[in-house]
């Protein structure tokens, strides 16, 4: 049964009827995968393609002449560079330049669209609202309205323009356009999260099983399947995408998670921003880094990482990669230990694991065209 407690996405249906195996996820029943299988869906994203609901993500709508004024004081890249049409990648800082979430920001012609993690929704909504209130500006949270669709892998485009007139070339990445696709009006972005190329639809959340179905049919020839949470975040880990709640969280700063380059210092005044200049000027004490496993190892979320024998942090996110057969992962360590070579130890099960820090992506052959 259900757990009542839980929210549903408009895919609920779906997923249960095609087998999936439904988990707790950020308050949302989700699926963790299909009677497929984690791996197949990882490799089905890797090399054909694969479909995610990501429908329990949250979207903020913020308009008003002071629209572009919010968002520059609460997120730290510079939205004055977006054009119309363009997505940015962004981070949500609290007034000690923590990390209160990352996010996506879309601006439209008349509009800004927040896309943030549904772990953080409620937080990240009354964290919005308070500062609304010193801007000329309409706020809305349009979450359970939208539905939100990920078509992931080599094949994407050539499936989705299958069900759209629209010309998917012409959408850059980190780029948007609005369009209709198997007859549903969809906001059609290309950002990802995966390493492939790929479209994110925003449509609405009603019309979304009609899409979800009509895709996994016009995919079927080229070895579309839905994949669930497992294989979502394999992929992410692959590519070296860090997880909010894992690898970001308020007690990190995005200097510390290697996020220094959506941090615009220069572009004046927004919260947390003294913080981070402070932070930048006296220099890190750690940061985020990749490693990966000279031996063989599962390197799993809270394993010890070890830097000349002393310990130096904790994994935050690991896994068996299914791309390159190596055990690959996330860390906060000590300045020191984070340079490209440096030799580290993962303890799994009591044993030290020697290991090796990297600059990821740990797997590169990805189809993503930047």
């Amino acid at each position: 049964m259900p757990d009542p407690a839980l929210k549903q996405t408009p895919l609920h249906d779906e997923h249960v009827g095609l087998g999936g195996k439904m988990v707790p996820y950020a308050g949302f029943s989700m699926p963790v995968q299909y009677p497929t299988g984690m791996l197949k869906e990882h490799q089905a994203v890797r090399n054909d393609a694969g479909l995610f609901d990501v429908s329990h993500m949250g979207e903020f709508e913020i308009r008003g002449p002071q629209a572009l004024d919010l968002v520059q004081h609460l997120l730290t890249n510079d939205a004055s560079r977006l054009q119309v049409g363009q997505a940015q990648y962004t981070v949500l800082t609290n007034t000690d330049g923590t990390i209160l979430d990352d996010c996506i920001l879309y601006r439209f012609d008349d509009h800004y669209m927040v896309v943030v993690n549904a772990g953080n929704l409620t937080k990240d909504r009354a964290w919005f609202e308070a500062a609304s209130r010193g801007f000329e500006v309409e706020f809305a949270d349009r979450s359970e309205a939208i539905g939100l669709l990920a078509l992931q892998g080599p094949k994407a485009q050539a499936i989705l323009s299958r069900l759209t007139d629209l010309d998917l070339d012409g959408i850059k990445f980190y780029h948007f356009a609005d369009g209709t696709v198997a007859g549903v009006e969809a906001v059609i972005s290309r950002t990802g999260y995966t390493g492939e190329d790929g479209f994110e639809l925003y449509v609405p959340a009603a019309e979304a099983p009609q899409l979800w179905r009509e895709l996994l049919s016009v995919g079927e020839d080229d070895g579309l399947i839905p994949a669930g949470l497992g294989a979502r975040d394999s992929l992410r880990l692959e590519v070296g995408y860090p997880l909010y709640g894992n690898d970001l969280d308020e007690r990190h700063t995005p200097l510390e998670a290697g996020l220094g380059w959506v941090v615009k210092l220069d572009k004046g005044p927004f919260m947390g921003r003294d913080a981070l200049l402070r932070q930048k000027e006296e220099g890190l004490r750690e940061k985020l880094a990749g490693f990966v496993l000279t031996q063989k190892g599962f390197p799993r979320q809270g394993y010890e990482i070890r830097y000349q024998g002393e310990p130096a942090g904790e994994v935050t996110s690991g896994v068996l990669s299914h791309s390159t057969g190596q055990g690959v992962g996330l860390g906060y360590v000590a300045i020191e230990a984070t340079r490209p070579d440096t030799e580290i130890e993962i303890v799994i099960r009591d044993r030290p694991v020697p290991a090796r820090v990297v600059r990821p992506p740990f797997y590169k052959e990805g189809s993503l065209r930047r």
